[in-house]
């Protein structure tokens, strides 16, 4: 195996989660549980063992796991999110750390961070500096992360939710990117890609990549560079701005 994969299911309450740079558009939560459980299919595939966060039906956007939590080898660091409304959520998340034998550390006020803010490539981890995450929480996890030997390196994001909303990495160490969201000269290796969706990816472990359905030439393309696209479904979580990034957190195992 090659660890744990931290989900949650979606809350009854899904439809009414936070929308910010996008228009909101129905959501149908039942389809959502639909492609959901696909998700997670495909981690358990790709030989990940699933580890499920208590359900929260008070907070809508609590699928989006990610979130909550960043996790640098044996240490989980719990977040407080830039929206007040979903602060509520790291309780479960805390817990289902702790079932993972990890120790953990809190951003405290008044830092405010998002997990999908944070992207660990090798020993840098790239922060985004935007509207869920500010500079005082940067501080704090640089210090957390630096016994760790961790390089932090904060990242100004304009109109995304998140920085994995407009970066993340391929095994390779090269940067898949929406162009014109983050500044691209931060990162040594970048391929710009012209689908939302492709700038969104989780490696797997291997040569397979994690990749939404909504971006088949960025699939197209990883394919033909020599990697494993394994394309799911999460066309109810994008109207939420979701992405395949923020709907598990991956502990690789110890």
């Amino acid at each position: 195996m090659n660890g744990t994969a931290l989900v949650r299911e979606p809350a009854s309450t899904l439809a009414d989660g936070i929308v910010t740079h996008i228009s909101r558009s129905p959501v149908d939560v039942a389809l959502a549980r639909v492609q959901h459980a696909g998700y997670v299919g495909a981690l358990a595939a790709s030989d990940w063992t699933v580890e499920q966060a208590p359900i929260a039906d008070d907070c809508p956007d609590s699928v989006f796991v990610e979130d909550g939590v960043v996790v640098c080898e044996d240490l989980a660091v719990l977040a407080r999110s830039g929206a007040p409304a979903r602060r509520a959520e790291v309780a479960g998340v805390a817990q289902a750390v702790g079932s993972l034998g990890l120790r953990s550390a809190r951003i405290e006020e008044p830092g405010v961070l998002d997990g999908g803010d944070v992207l660990q490539v090798g020993r840098t981890v790239y922060v985004g500096r935007g509207g869920r995450t500010n500079g005082e929480a940067i501080r704090q996890l640089r210090g957390l992360l630096a016994p760790l030997g961790r390089t932090v390196i904060a990242v100004p994001l304009s109109n995304v939710l998140h920085l994995k909303s407009a970066v993340t990495a391929l095994p390779d160490g090269t940067f898949l990117m929406m162009p014109g969201l983050v500044p691209a000269e931060l990162f040594p290796a970048v391929r710009p890609v012209t689908e939302e969706g492709g700038c969104h990816v989780v490696p797997l472990g291997g040569d397979r990549v994690l990749i939404a359905a909504s971006a088949p030439l960025t699939a197209e393309l990883l394919d033909d560079i020599g990697f494993t696209p394994v394309v799911v479904e999460i066309g109810e979580f994008e109207k939420l701005e979701g992405c395949v990034t923020c709907l598990s957190v991956l502990v690789p195992g110890r």
